[in-house]
């Protein structure tokens, strides 16, 4: 799938979580500084590109992803300098750099949404947002019945001050999230205009890559109607769409997207789609005028099983193969479950991990990985009294929420810090991860982060690694096996309880030791050439 110029079609990518990586001033925070500081680090894995979630001025409900100025840098994590510094140091490394841009939303504390808040209902402040009069005989009732993808209702409404100063009931907003994240309004072309001068301003800052927020928001259905899918409604279809999420005229906003990455060569946007279930829709976002890669979600969401697995892989290679785009592979982000505890208790979980991530590694296409998954890191169970994630908040603490998968990386020594930082970390780190440090990893040639290292040294540079498609082997019940096209690599996963023969070849690689007659043990993947 590989094309001229495409260096992202069989890159590497890795999710640095700013917060959580590596903290420079002893403040708790993850900083760009202390990223810069463990460029080398990166450059040892092997990975080919980093991904730096927002470093933009927030008040952090979100943490970042409630952003108040898209083209500067929150003092939290340093400076314009300090990021200038890192991408040049990157490029130094052979790395590349890409940073999030969040189009769907603003922060509440954005100068346009504080101006929309001082300002008339149908003031052209108000209309760079969704704001609506409620329904009722007061307005008393938000203006449709959309839910928040947080939890709860999607609309807010705001107070007035009359002229003598006594409180009245004002206009709804919209927030499809927090309700510090009002979204705004891509029919205002302000709206598109502050896009673009975003996505120059950071190209001309040398940024490689750019990763879409929400890339499926934006565009909302025409006239807000109600959600037919919500209690209350007599469905009249089982294909009922989602009026907040996957419109037609979003396509529109990524042409805009693309027309200004093609002025800079080599640069390259990756949306956030793994939202979008039906795989026709989802390719539509790929289309040659549109974003170069997108989010896939089916082996991001694949249980632990041989025919999960094979069908989220045949779905996927189909779906970016129906556009003419590169496939995407991810097993986690900082939204999700680490692998590590989502796909089993006990050692089971890890052990699925390390050959999940053999089998991702092994497709044609693009892998993404979390920062932490190459140490093996579980997720963490916190106090509620720890927990800083909206989410778990907003849901009436029945999500689990997202701060088990965002707690810092354990570098080196001793908590409570383990390196991160020289402070109290901004979430607390168990003691167990004093097992699972960098620099205790780097000298075990059995550690996860062994195996990462050595699995991304081989897709680099063995010769095997080719072909854009998969050729499916016949394996045992609980297994399977697929061979890179054109080539001779093989993958085989054993999900099943019993040790099963290898496939033809000269192993290269496994998740874990082969049984003493050479066969593939439960809860073990291999490369074979």
């Amino acid at each position: 799938m590989r094309r001229d110029g495409q260096w992202w079609a069989e890159a590497v990518v890795y999710q640095v979580y700013v917060r959580s990586f590596a903290d420079s001033d002893g403040d708790g925070v993850g900083d760009l500084a202390g990223v810069r500081s463990r460029l080398g680090y990166l450059e040892l894995l092997g990975v080919d590109a980093l991904w730096l979630s927002p470093v933009n001025p927030s008040p952090g409900l979100d943490h970042g992803y409630d952003v108040t100025d898209p083209r500067e840098v929150d003092p939290l994590f340093g400076t314009l300098d300090d990021l200038d510094g890192l991408i040049t140091d990157a490029h130094a490394h052979g790395l590349r750099v890409l940073v999030d841009v969040v189009p769907n939303h603003t922060s509440d504390q954005h100068e346009w949404f504080r101006a929309a808040v001082s300002s008339a209902p149908g003031s052209p402040e108000r209309a760079r947002y969704h704001f609506r009069p409620g329904r009722g005989e007061r307005g008393e009732q938000p203006p449709n019945n959309w839910q928040s993808v947080f939890g709860g209702p999607a609309w807010t409404r705001l107070t007035g001050t009359d002229e003598d100063g006594t409180s009245r009931p004002d206009e709804w907003y919209l927030h499809l999230f927090a309700p510090g994240q009002p979204d705004l309004n891509w029919e205002n072309p302000e709206v598109w205009a502050d896009l673009e001068k975003t996505l120059r301003f950071w190209c001309d800052r040398g940024v490689d890559g750019l990763r879409i927020d929400v890339a499926h928001g934006m565009a909302k259905a025409a006239g807000l109607p109600d959600d037919r899918r919500q209690p209350g409604w007599t469905p009249v279809s089982d294909e009922l769409v989602d009026p907040r999420f996957d419109q037609d005229p979003v396509h529109d906003v990524h042409r805009l997207i693309r027309a200004v990455l093609d002025h800079y060569p080599d640069r390259m946007a990756v949306g956030e789609v793994g939202a979008v279930r039906d795989d026709a829709r989802w390719a539509g976002y790929v289309r040659r005028d549109e974003l170069h890669l997108a989010f896939h979600s089916a082996l991001r969401d694949a249980a632990y099983d041989a025919v999960a697995v094979r069908e989220a892989i045949d779905r996927t290679l189909a779906a970016a193969g129906s556009a003419g785009a590169p496939a995407v592979w991810s097993l986690s982000n900082h939204d999700l479950v680490r692998p590590a505890t989502r796909y089993g208790e006990g050692a089971d979980g890890p052990a699925r991990a390390r050959a999940m991530a053999l089998v991702a590694l092994a497709l044609p296409g693009t892998a993404y990985l979390y920062h932490g998954d190459e140490l093996g890191l579980p997720d963490v169970e916190l106090p509620a009294e720890a927990r800083q994630d909206p989410t778990w908040e907003l849901s009436g603490h029945t999500d689990p929420g997202r701060d088990g998968a965002r707690v810092p990386l354990p570098w080196e020594g001793e908590g409570p810090g383990f390196g991160f930082t020289t402070g109290t970390p901004w979430l607390p780190m168990p003691e167990e991860f004093g097992a699972l440090t960098a620099a205790d990893q780097l000298e075990d040639p059995d550690s996860t982060l062994s195996l990462y290292r050595h699995a991304l040294e081989l897709r680099r540079r063995h010769p095997a690694f080719h072909g854009d498609q998969v050729e499916w082997f016949g394996a045992p019940a609980g297994c399977l096996a697929f061979r890179r096209t054109g080539s001779t690599l093989v993958c085989a996963l054993n999900a099943g309880d019993r040790a099963v023969p290898l496939p033809p070849g000269d192993v290269l690689l496994t998740s874990a030791p082969l049984t003493d007659c050479g066969e593939l043990p439960p809860d073990t993947a291999a490369w074979l050439a």
